[in-house]
């Protein structure tokens, strides 16, 4: 990306946080790194969705086991 993009990508994100707050007059309150996590995940899921379709497929999610029944995950150590 480069030094000079990053900084005015921040710039422009700090003024939009400034313009929010001016605005509404509220207090800004930081969503919290989850909320970014689950937008990132979000947006990558989403992505592969119109991969997928792109190439005439079809994303099936895969139902999540206990560690404990599920033989592919190595049981700890005792």
């Amino acid at each position: 990306m480069g030094a000079p993009k990053a900084i005015t990508a921040t710039a422009h994100k700090i003024a939009q946080i400034f313009y929010k707050l001016w605005v509404t007059g509220g207090n800004y309150s930081d969503p919290g790194m989850d909320y970014y996590e689950q937008k990132y995940h979000e947006q990558i899921l989403q992505h592969l969705t119109h991969r997928a379709a792109a190439l005439g497929l079809e994303l099936v999610p895969i139902e999540q086991q206990p560690a404990e029944n599920n033989p592919s995950v190595p049981a700890p150590a005792t």
